[in-house]
């Protein structure tokens, strides 16, 4: 009875730390649990997805209902004949019944969360629970380019890309320091070599410094004499955690048609895919091509790479935490004498402007990135 009751307690910690009720103190606190306690960590993420999933559910039912409530209609007024009766009122009572004494120790901890009904969420949506995680680049060679690989032409521009190059994998990437060096995920690049293309068009030839897989992070150099060096970065990248709830945005590139577009979110979760301490969780929409681009809050501070996505969960999208390039360019530091050279912007120009202008001062240091295989 006692562990029943501390986990009341618990529940009801966390549902008033989620939805900012908590006092400065008592969230101060609770953080630094958080920080030493990875068990507490990981139920604030999965409450927070369950929550995410218990909107949806809801929307779900009431769909449901409503479509019940039509066909209804419909029958009393002859325009459809009855084709079998529906039991679907009967299924949700059943599991009421089967479930109610859990969903009773939920309600008594603000009515929302127990981790039986994520069964009735299950029974509904199963492919929840097997969800997976998708990487955001695309696969060149399944969509339609703007180009003849040989020869080619992107955007109208002439091609940078070798003769008989193929095209393997694309994403986007941004620049961290302004004599060239870009950052992206190591996902997004599949071939040996790479171009990146800004958001007028215009393409550069790129060497692909170093890789490192298990941080899913990858490091660029624009090699091109068509490059002008950038003397400073209107955002910064920043070293610590992101706040939950904050407002973010981001940029990329997953049209084919090499179009940079703006998506808006949350940041959701301090913790990634099944608690990835490296990663957070973000609440927003994105799609294949997105991979590599920056995660900015509203001051322009870049807090994070975006890499993945939850499938079978709208907006469960996943971003490396920004603190992570710093470990990963002091990490090959000495063993490239390239990445010696890179400093890193720590200073924002975008603080307290509006949205779009934010936006208009990023915009060009963000890169289409495509990586191919040279040909022998």
């Amino acid at each position: 009875m006692n562990n029943m009751n501390e986990d009341v307690l618990m529940l009801q910690a966390i549902e008033r730390y989620l939805d900012g009720s908590m006092l400065p103190d008592e969230k101060a606190y609770f953080e630094q649990l958080r920080k030493n306690t990875p068990e507490i960590d990981q139920m604030v993420v999965e409450h927070s997805m369950f929550l995410h999933q218990m909107d949806a559910f809801t929307n779900r039912v009431h769909f449901k209902h409503d479509l019940h409530q039509i066909h209804s209609k419909l029958l009393l007024q002859g325009d459809i004949n009855e084709g079998g009766e529906t039991n679907f009122k009967g299924k949700v009572i059943q599991l009421y019944q089967r479930y109610k004494r859990d969903i009773a120790i939920a309600a008594s901890a603000g009515g929302v969360i127990a981790l039986v009904i994520s069964g009735i969420i299950s029974y509904f949506t199963p492919a929840v629970n097997n969800s997976k995680l998708q990487q955001l680049s695309v696969d060149i060679a399944s969509i339609k380019m703007n180009q003849q690989v040989q020869g080619s032409i992107i955007n109208e521009v002439k091609s940078k890309l070798p003769a008989n190059a193929s095209l393997i994998s694309g994403g986007s990437g941004f620049l961290i320091d302004g004599k060239g060096y870009i950052i992206t995920n190591a996902h997004v690049l599949k071939g040996n070599s790479a171009i990146v293309v800004n958001n007028e068009g215009q393409e550069f030839k790129a060497d692909i410094v170093v890789m490192d897989a298990k941080k899913d992070l990858a490091l660029l150099k624009i090699n091109d004499d068509d490059f002008k060096v950038v003397k400073s970065l209107p955002f910064s990248i920043d070293k610590s955690n992101a706040d939950l709830g904050e407002e973010i945005f981001t940029l990329g590139y997953p049209r084919d048609d090499n179009t940079l577009t703006y998506i808006q979110g949350s940041l959701s979760a301090q913790s990634g895919f099944h608690g990835d301490t490296l990663s957070y969780q973000i609440q927003t929409n994105s799609n294949p091509g997105n991979s590599g681009g920056p995660v900015l809050n509203k001051n322009g501070e870049v807090i994070g790479i975006l890499s993945s996505r939850q499938t079978q969960a709208d907006g469960v999208t996943f971003a490396i935490k920004s603190k992570n390039i710093y470990s990963f360019i002091e990490e090959y530091r000495d063993i490239d004498t390239t990445i010696r050279k890179i400093k890193l912007s720590q200073t924002t120009s975008l603080k307290g402007k509006a949205r779009e202008n934010q936006v208009k001062k990023v915009e060009g240091f963000v890169y289409s990135v495509k990586a191919y295989n040279k040909a022998k």
